[in-house]
């Protein structure tokens, strides 16, 4: 179990929601910044709703 709002998280979220890769540079979401992963985040679950 992640602590909320940490990197793990945001990638357990994330792949919860089915994403396992960046959707343009097509790499492992763990390979990326904190920064980056919350982006891509808060960008899919505004998609969402």
């Amino acid at each position: 179990m992640a602590y909320q709002y940490s990197k793990g998280w945001y990638i357990q979220e994330l792949k919860n929601m089915g994403i396992y890769y960046h959707p343009t540079e097509k790499r492992k979401l763990e390979n990326y910044k904190t920064f980056v992963v919350r982006n891509l985040y808060f960008e899919k679950r505004a998609k969402s709703n």
